[in-house]
């Protein structure tokens, strides 16, 4: 006899607490049959298989899987599309309804269109609800219903609608029991899905003493001054409700970052095509040097510009950088070597654990000065000014540079004067033709 269930799909949700499609599939009648689909359409686009990401979704997966297996529960691993993995769904169980969070990003909204539309058919329940942000799509916008796409009145809104209900936790992690009863389902390996990493993410609670002091450490790279909770927020294993409560409660400039996130979330959401264009039309008429032997300089890190240099070798090293280097070297490829901001934002797409793509593209279009709210385009980091304010000892570009003092650590690649009145006159032309 074939079992009717209900379904939830693990996304960027990867925790049984406080999950609020999770929370409403188990409130919901029939047992809950949870599954995550090792997406064959985004994992074949990844060209490091190496990729830490897919190992830390794995490694929290086998977590999950413990605590189901605890309750007597499996988790069905499928890895194939989405459509295919619910055609053999459906073909072995009598669904009820398909439980899952809302995602915002391009891909994600065709997928999940595409997935509706074939359980409809079925006549299957399609339920998705708001789990990774606070505030979504229109529930932050101007009085006449527009998006706001500057950052201040944005985020002044954003605070004005927020109550305790909007933080209220899920208690999803109290209904295990409904939960459908079976054996513990054979899990792939990485192997079988064609990833060799094997990197251990330590467990990583939130450190209250660093957001408490945020707002003084965040600037500093050499010490553990922020919170390394990107790749949590990316996958969902921290509840975002959790974190604003901790924000409102000891420090507002941390805040501000998690209202940031919010704010780009809902700016691609609005305005798709930001992907691939700039938010001021006019910035697409830069005419961009992008020269391969200085952009394969910037990616390895060897500019002869250390703060630069450093911050390229953390990352491509951890799949990390800070966040005031990340502003440094971003400014440097698009200001000083005139590359397009989309071949950096494509390698920070590649290599950041923490990749988000709303966040990525809008961080890069701000320091670009194309985005929604940019910094403006005469806004050039000085690398050796930088350097001075906020590594003044070295210790950090010393980490990541050993040769440093030596011979053997590259020259400058370009004359930073000179760069900066290249990349002024470039886009001086460019907003001049737009006129």
């Amino acid at each position: 006899m074939i079992e009717k269930v209900n379904v939830f799909w693990f996304r960027r949700d990867l925790r049984l607490n406080d999950n609020v499609a999770l929370y409403h599939a188990l409130c919901f009648k029939f047992p809950v049959l949870p599954i995550f689909i090792f997406d064959t359409n985004i994992l074949c686009e990844l060209e490091d298989k190496n990729d830490k990401r897919v190992s830390f979704i794995y490694q929290n997966l086998i977590s999950i899987q413990k605590q189901l297996e605890a309750s007597g529960s499996s988790l069905e691993i499928f890895h194939s599309t989405p459509l295919e993995a619910f055609e053999k769904i459906v073909d072995g169980y009598e669904v009820e309804a398909v439980f899952t969070n809302h995602d915002y990003e391009p891909y994600a909204r065709q997928r999940d269109d595409l997935i509706e539309k074939f359980l409809s058919r079925k006549n299957i329940a399609f339920k998705s609800f708001k789990d990774q942000v606070i505030f979504e799509k229109s529930e932050v916008v101007k009085e006449n219903g527009e998006p706001y796409q500057v950052f201040t009145p944005y985020s002044k809104k954003w605070k004005s609608i927020l109550d305790q209900t909007n933080l209220q936790p899920f208690a999803s992690e109290k209904l295990v029991k409904n939960f459908l009863q079976k054996k513990p389902q054979r899990f792939p390996s990485l192997k079988e899905i064609g990833f060799d990493n094997t990197t251990d993410f330590p467990k990583l609670p939130v450190d209250e003493t660093i957001i408490k002091h945020y707002d003084q450490t965040r600037n500093t790279p050499s010490i553990r001054g922020t919170s390394h909770l990107g790749i949590h927020l990316r996958f969902g294993t921290i509840s975002i409700r959790e974190l604003v409560a901790k924000a409102l409660a000891l420090n507002e400039i941390f805040l501000n970052e998690l209202i940031w996130r919010e704010f780009f979330m809902q700016l691609l959401w609005h305005y798709p095509r930001l992907v691939n264009e700039a938010c001021k039309r006019e910035y697409d008429n830069i005419k961009w040097r992008n020269n391969d032997k200085e952009f394969e300089a910037w990616c390895v890190g060897k500019t002869g510009y250390p703060i630069v240099d450093a911050g390229m070798r953390e990352l491509n090293e951890t799949g990390f950088m800070h966040n005031r280097v990340r502003m440094i070297t971003a400014s440097f490829l698009v200001k000083h070597l005139l590359v397009d901001w989309r071949w950096g934002e494509a390698y920070f797409a590649k290599k950041l654990l923490d990749y988000e793509l709303s966040s990525n593209n809008g961080n890069w279009q701000w320091v670009a000065g194309c985005g929604c709210d940019a910094a403006p385009y005469f806004r050039i980091f000085n690398p050796q000014t930088q350097t001075k304010k906020f590594d003044p000892d070295l210790k950090y570009i010393r980490k990541w540079i050993p040769e440093l003092e030596s011979f053997s650590y590259a020259k400058p690649i370009v004359d930073q004067q000179a760069a900066r009145q290249r990349c002024l006159e470039a886009y001086k032309l460019a907003l001049k033709r737009s006129v």
